[in-house]
């Protein structure tokens, strides 16, 4: 049999077009995904994961209004001048390596017409043979090994798309897309059904997608020939619930790590508190502020 010859992947979409509507008023004049967790943003906490995992270069998916956050990802040298003068070397290099992470595309979505409808925006940046990683902007996930490095050993290992996965609790399942399958080993499975926000007694697990994916060309075709649904939107779900169709390969990672659903106010305040604990700036007064409620 013939080897097949599976490319590394180099490349993440990032798409960050959602408006934040759940964080009004704080999001009303910046992007959601600006809004900081102790000292950096949720964006940078997310492309830091991808750069860990080996991913060079980084395509936003952009609207309009989110010019913050491609100033983020570039040099500002009025404020490096400022912090050089004032002898703030710490600080200068902090915000020089942001840009230096990885290489930076942005592109505007035209229009808000669904996750699938973002990915196409950035295809012209991927190679037509070429799989790439999607890391969607409201989650932190944080581990000793980088989530999407996690899915993209899955891709490496069996070639075909990849989704993340997460025991949730049963009462939560309507919220997300469900996969039922076979357990292939403690963190793999091989995908049969998909089922998006399926009413609790109707889903096939209580194992969810959560943000991040490994796209493969063949997803990309479909969603370039997908009909849009009843709201006008093409969305990715389609797409998996497509290949299942067609008898298609589809995978599941069960990824290892800490994720924080910064969409949602309550796990956005658990992320500040936990990830405070791990700061070395403000780890110590912070344990004692907790002792003492």
């Amino acid at each position: 049999m013939e080897e097949v010859l599976i490319m590394k992947i180099r490349k993440a979409i990032i798409p960050v077009a959602g408006m934040g509507t759940r964080f009004l008023p704080a999001t009303k004049a910046q992007p959601k995904e600006m809004l900081p967790v102790v000292d950096k943003p949720v964006i940078q906490y997310i492309v830091e994961e991808a750069v860990a995992a080996g991913i060079e270069e980084i395509i936003f998916v952009t609207a309009i209004g989110k010019q913050a956050l491609e100033n983020h990802f570039d040099r500002n040298f009025e404020l490096e001048y400022r912090l050089e003068q004032k002898g703030k070397l710490k600080e200068l290099e902090a915000i020089r390596e942001v840009g230096k992470l990885a290489k930076f595309a942005f592109v505007r979505q035209q229009k808000p017409m669904g996750d699938g409808h973002a990915l196409l925006s950035a295809a012209p940046f991927v190679g037509a043979d070429e799989a790439v990683a999607v890391l969607f902007g409201d989650d932190i996930i944080t581990g000793k090994v980088p989530a999407i490095g996690q899915l993209i050993a899955t891709y490496e290992k069996y070639g075909d798309p990849v989704i993340a996965i997460q025991e949730i609790p049963r009462d939560q399942v309507s919220r997300y897309g469900v996969i039922g399958g076979v357990e292939l080993d403690k963190s793999t499975w091989q995908i049969d059904r998909f089922v998006e926000k399926p009413k609790v007694e109707e889903a096939p697990s209580n194992l969810a997608a959560v943000g991040r994916y490994i796209i493969t060309p063949e997803i990309l075709r479909r969603l370039q020939t997908q009909t849009p649904g009843k709201d006008g939107e093409i969305r990715l779900a389609d797409a998996f619930e497509a290949q299942l169709a067609d008898n298609r390969p589809l995978y599941g990672c069960k990824f290892a790590g800490r994720r924080y659903d910064c969409g949602n106010k309550l796990q956005f305040i658990i992320a500040q508190i936990e990830l405070g604990l791990t700061h070395p700036e403000v780890s110590a007064d912070l344990k004692e502020y907790l002792k003492s409620l």
